[in-house]
């Protein structure tokens, strides 16, 4: 192979930039009409009334923890208090953890499950206390979490303690991926999803927040813009009304939002590409030597925004792709080994036997046939 075949690659439409250039020229780059229809697309696209724009996936976690600091009698959800645990995977990156933190919640790490990489849910039960308050969960590399048992573990808890942790789901890896048919986002959870630079659908940065009532994603939309109600009356356009609930600088802007329009559109045919290159490594990779592959389970449809293995020896794995010319990493390292968590750290057995084994190996849209077949050649051969 004459070029080193890319992990991670930027999509970018063709017509991206020619309208980025209208909207520079248009005198209008802050939070817009560009918006305004970036986020009418992202509804038609998911079949949900409820999506706000953000200016990061971050800024989306941080957002929904503190949306449910308030009380929500139509969640049957009575809030939380600072010090309260969220329960989290530390096989993911800090994005999805720092938030927490940031809300002065404590972390709760819990195990993951070797087969799929996502949170191991009889460890996640075991953990749910009355201080638990939020469960932070990842779809990794966009294959779902078993969504119809965590509604099982919310009822358990709720006759144990008297009220439900809440669902946060980071889908930052799961733009397009399908839970039992249904878009991840669309199951009555608080779903962030990152427009990041490498992401299935980028926006140069951003990121979206679809919430599972109106009440939340009223606030969302002002909580987003300093509590500030956009769409309110004004006796002057520059002066805001009553603030009643301050917010953060989360809003997206009308330059990035073009770039997401103009990327959406390419979104079906992207994630196809993801998938059928997951399909191909799946059957030509599932007897190799010294390698095990994930599981599949049925009514769970991943867009694959990394596809990752256990690799034995990945020392040697990582030598011979680099002899190969293909780029591979374990993409994220586990959070728990940061300082700034020390104070959070307990036993997780099963990922202190898995992290050294983790690999993801090319898989996007950039990945033609002939790379592919290259790709797994070079892992048949052994290392």
């Amino acid at each position: 192979m004459k070029n080193k075949i890319d992990l991670f690659k930027v999509y970018m439409a063709p017509t991206a930039a020619e309208e980025v250039t209208k909207v520079l020229n248009s005198g209008y780059i802050g939070q817009g009409p560009k918006v305004d229809l970036f986020e009418k697309n992202l509804k038609s696209y998911f079949n949900h009334d409820y999506v706000s724009t953000l200016n990061s996936g971050t800024s989306g976690l941080h957002l929904a923890l503190h949306l449910l600091k308030k009380p929500q009698a139509e969640l049957n959800w009575l809030g939380w208090e600072i010090g309260d645990e969220v329960l989290a995977t530390p096989m993911t990156c800090t994005a999805s953890n720092w938030p927490i933190l940031a809300n002065y919640l404590k972390i709760k790490w819990v195990d993951i499950d070797p087969t799929t990489l996502n949170m191991d849910l009889d460890d996640l039960e075991r953990k749910i206390t009355p201080r638990t308050k939020v469960i932070m969960l990842v779809h990794w590399g966009g294959y779902p979490n078993d969504l119809d048992r965590l509604k099982e573990i919310q009822e358990r808890a709720l006759h144990r303690f008297g009220f439900k942790p809440m669902i946060i789901e980071d889908g930052a890896h799961s733009f397009g991926s399908r839970y039992k048919n249904k878009l991840i986002g669309t199951y009555g959870n608080l779903t962030m999803f990152s427009l990041q630079a490498i992401k299935h659908i980028t926006s140069i940065d951003g990121g979206l927040l679809l919430s599972p009532n109106n009440e939340l994603y009223r606030r969302s939309k002002l909580l987003r813009w300093y509590g500030i109600d956009r769409d309110g009356d004004r006796k002057d356009f520059r002066c805001e009304a009553d603030v009643e609930e301050w917010g953060f600088k989360f809003h997206m802007n009308d330059v990035c939002a073009t770039v997401g329009i103009e990327n959406l559109k390419h979104a079906g045919d992207i994630i196809a590409k993801h998938i059928i290159n997951a399909k191909y490594y799946d059957e030509e990779l599932k007897n190799v030597a010294g390698l095990n592959l994930l599981e599949r389970h049925k009514g769970r449809e991943s867009s694959f925004w990394i596809y990752s293995l256990l690799v034995d020896d990945r020392n040697g794995f990582y030598r011979w792709m680099d002899e190969c010319k293909i780029s591979v990493s374990q993409v994220h390292e586990r959070n728990d080994k940061h300082t700034c968590v020390k104070e959070y750290r307990s036993a997780l057995p099963t990922l202190d036997s898995t992290i050294d084994k983790i690999v993801s190996i090319p898989v996007g849209w950039w990945i033609d046939e002939e790379q592919r077949s290259y790709i797994t050649d070079c892992i048949k051969k052994g290392w």
